[in-house]
């Protein structure tokens, strides 16, 4: 079960791999600075099984990227009655516990009077870096978030959504081409028989993540050469208008792409959506690598730490 203090127990978790010799081998990654402040994964939508385990492989993707990383996960939906029942912690509780943690590192140092003078250098920083698990902005979620931070009494620092981002367009592509929707790799021009000339961005948070979905959008047109269309996935009719507009265009195999991890929608809303627009669907973004890597970001230019970024693998392009 997992708890303000660290990832559920039994579950695996991504490790650094080991060093390999020679010349060409890749950079080692940049190790967390001590005493850094932990991130918190603000996790929207019901807690459930799938929804830990997906935010777990997103935080060890994370920590891969840099190891030492102190991550944590905080639950923005926990109803007040079941806090913290079957390892699903609040959002507020974890942060309000990393407080308490600080406030006692801090009260033994004082105690100390540490011989050596030295100033401690993360004096200045928040208790806690609060990234969202959100692909776009969401105003409702922000706000639930937001009501989270300022009821756990902590000094955390709330980051933007995660996109709109080129990795988003990448993990978008990708989940695409898994389910068979599109060619898994322009350059070498493979086609896929069912592959889409027109795509559905389907997004939930209102105007604001509609507009934000249109730029990762973009990005995913100039990858495929097809048009890309944003839709609100929580406005009536909203998908069903965009599909025809791409219908109108000239566009004839549509295929719907989620533009959101995950646990902040209602799979159901997919799938009618999908059905009333006439077309296939992808899946969502969930713990692709992209997503790990964002949510790191994210935290390291809050808090100013520089990340050495990891060599791109066979990636869609």
């Amino acid at each position: 079960m997992s708890s303000p203090t660290g990832p559920v127990s039994g579950l695996p978790v991504r490790m650094p791999r080991p060093r390999q010799p020679g010349r060409h081998r890749r950079p080692e990654p940049a190790a967390a600075p001590a005493g850094a402040p932990p991130l918190v994964l603000a996790v929207p939508g019901t807690p459930d099984v799938a929804t830990r385990r997906l935010a777990e492989e997103t935080l060890s993707i994370a920590r891969s990227e840099l190891p030492g990383l102190d991550a944590r996960i905080g639950y923005v939906d926990v109803l007040p009655d079941t806090d913290g029942a079957e390892g699903y912690p609040a959002l507020d509780a974890v942060l309000g516990y990393a407080a308490a943690q600080r406030a006692a590192r801090e009260a033994e140092a004082r105690a100390a009077e540490d011989a050596d003078g030295a100033a401690d250098v993360w004096a200045q920083a928040p208790d806690a870096v609060v990234v969202p698990l959100l692909a776009g902005p969401d105003s409702s979620v922000l706000r639930r978030i937001r009501q989270s931070v300022m009821n756990s009494g902590a000094a955390a620092e709330l980051t933007d959504a995660l996109g709109p981002h080129p990795l988003l367009a990448e993990a978008l592509h990708v989940r695409l081409s898994e389910a068979g929707l599109a060619r898994a790799d322009r350059a070498r021009l493979f086609t896929v028989a069912t592959a889409a000339d027109g795509i559905v961005l389907a997004t939930v948070g209102g105007e604001e993540a509609v507009q934000a979905a249109g730029i990762s959008g973009m990005l995913l047109s100039a990858r495929l050469a097809v048009p890309v269309l944003a839709a609100a996935l929580d406005a009536e009719g909203a998908v069903a208008r965009a599909a025809e507009q791409l219908r109108g265009s000239g566009s004839r195999n549509l295929a719907l792409a989620p533009c959101f991890v995950g646990p902040e929608v209602d799979e159901t809303l997919t799938a009618m959506a999908a059905k009333e627009a006439g077309c296939a669907a992808a899946e969502p973004l969930g713990a692709y690598p992209a997503i790990g890597k964002l949510v790191l970001a994210h935290y390291a230019s809050a808090l100013g730490i520089s990340v050495q970024p990891a060599p791109q693998g066979a990636s869609a392009r």
